[in-house]
């Protein structure tokens, strides 16, 4: 099972490093392929006076440190096609934001390196339509057809994160799971799936106490890994913290969700 998890930006090299210590029962399990992820930059933050993130050389160079010491693979985003070259000399699976799901010269950047691709769906995207930003990467690694077993081969992943629903809201159909199953990968979000966009005042709200029931939901459906934003204190998070689970309730919720893969399976 894929386990893409880490706070949602980097706020200090103390805070991720506590998180990344936390995080190794979870990494160490051999049923595992874990990947920890946080951002150098959060680039579509509600406001402008919003927290970002150290930028890309100071969060490389964090990201960087964290894989030394840990030996964990990395996972972080991508918000313009220039960052492309630099990503992927440290970390090993490149995202590409929900927002940016259709953003052809980024995608085609990002599948000239040789980086695993996650590409999110967009809340406003009918999952079907994911199949035509799959074949941008694989049309550009070589390949001309989207098909599951393509799509892994070329290290092309997709991302279910929940679509929007009204103002403010967002629902998970889990039938995208299966739809969009039957030409990449899919991972399911499960801490962005309970995000409630705009809620805040200037910033997104959430409601994490949903993390765990859609995830078991998702798992019986049947999906590759899953992607949980984590920290060890939500409330003081500078980003997503209403919708992040707490890196001391997590390996409870995965063990779950390795329970429910093999019964399904």
């Amino acid at each position: 099972m894929i386990l893409m998890s880490g706070p949602c930006v980097i706020e200090s090299y103390d805070n991720l490093a506590k998180i990344a210590s936390m995080l190794e029962p979870i990494a160490k399990n051999p049923k595992i392929d874990f990947y920890f992820k946080s951002s150098f930059d959060k680039a579509n933050r509600t406001s402008l006076d919003s927290y970002r993130g150290p930028g890309l050389q100071e969060g490389l160079k964090t990201l960087e440190r964290i894989k030394k010491e840990f030996g964990y693979k990395l996972i972080t985003d991508i918000h313009e096609s220039h960052q492309a070259q630099a990503l992927s000399e440290v970390v090993d699976v490149i995202q590409i934001p929900a927002f940016l799901c259709r953003q052809t010269d980024l995608i085609v950047a990002v599948a000239k390196s040789d980086k695993i691709i996650n590409i999110k769906k967009g809340q406003f995207m009918n999952p079907k339509d994911m199949k035509h930003s799959v074949l941008k990467a694989i049309k550009t690694r070589g390949g001309s057809l989207a098909n599951y077993e393509e799509s892994k081969k070329y290290g092309i992943w997709l991302t279910e994160r929940g679509s929007t629903f009204g103002y403010g809201n967002l629902v998970v159909d889990m039938r995208s799971l299966e739809i969009m199953r039957e030409f990449a990968p899919v991972i399911f979000d499960a801490t962005h799936s309970v995000q409630m966009p705009g809620a805040g005042d200037g910033k997104s709200g959430g409601d994490s106490r949903f993390v765990p029931s859609l995830s078991r939901a998702a798992a019986a459906v049947g999906v590759d890994g899953f992607f949980m934003e984590t920290h060890f204190d939500p409330s003081i998070a500078l980003s997503d913290g209403p919708n992040m689970i707490k890196t001391q309730e997590l390996e409870k919720l995965v063990n779950q969700l390795l329970a429910i893969e093999e019964i399904s399976k």
